[in-house]
């Protein structure tokens, strides 16, 4: 039988607005893999997790399962990379790696390598200049750890090619290409 509650460390991919105070969000997590969690009442002024639940922070959580979906109990940032938002380019990229995890991945699916590329991608960000390059090296590597793309191997057009594997058009896409071009 599994435990009732866990803790992990991920990456906050996404988040919607479910409800008047709720929040549903997608976390890739390094233990689980990528999980969607509620996070009751965090809408409100009060809510001490509002700040910690920000896309791209990097965030130390406990869950409790639930029916349907887990219940996000605590939260606490572990790193929300500040030199990154700083920049609106660096912010867009930020986000379009966050979707391109979130796109790429399956439900309670753990893969460790990717938890450490998006680490390792997130902090070259802050210092990184070419973010072009960086933006196709970051969808080569995620699709060569997945198995998508041979490793190794270049990569003529890899925006074509995530959006083959991904089936649809990432909306973050656009917007990372006109600020990074």
């Amino acid at each position: 039988m599994r435990p009732r509650t866990y803790s992990d460390e991920g990456f906050v991919l996404a988040r919607r607005t479910y409800g008047e105070a709720d929040r549903i969000l997608s976390v890739y997590s390094q233990n689980h893999g990528r999980l969607s969690l509620m996070a009751k009442g965090v809408r409100k002024m009060a809510s001490r997790k509002r700040g910690h639940i920000e896309v791209f922070n990097l965030i130390r959580f406990s869950a409790a399962h639930g029916r349907g979906i887990d219940i996000l109990t605590e939260a606490e940032i572990s790193e929300n990379y500040s030199g990154v938002r700083h920049d609106l380019k660096k912010v867009a990229l930020a986000y379009f790696f966050m979707e391109v995890v979130g796109r790429t991945t399956r439900e309670n699916e753990k893969h460790q390598e990717l938890f450490d590329l998006i680490k390792i991608y997130l902090a070259r960000l802050k210092g990184e200049l070419r973010l072009k390059s960086l933006r196709k090296s970051f969808i080569k590597d995620v699709l060569a750890t997945q198995g998508f793309w041979p490793a190794g191997l270049p990569l003529p057009n890899p925006d074509e090619k995530l959006q083959e594997v991904t089936e649809r058009y990432l909306g973050t896409l656009r917007v990372g290409k006109q600020l990074v071009s």
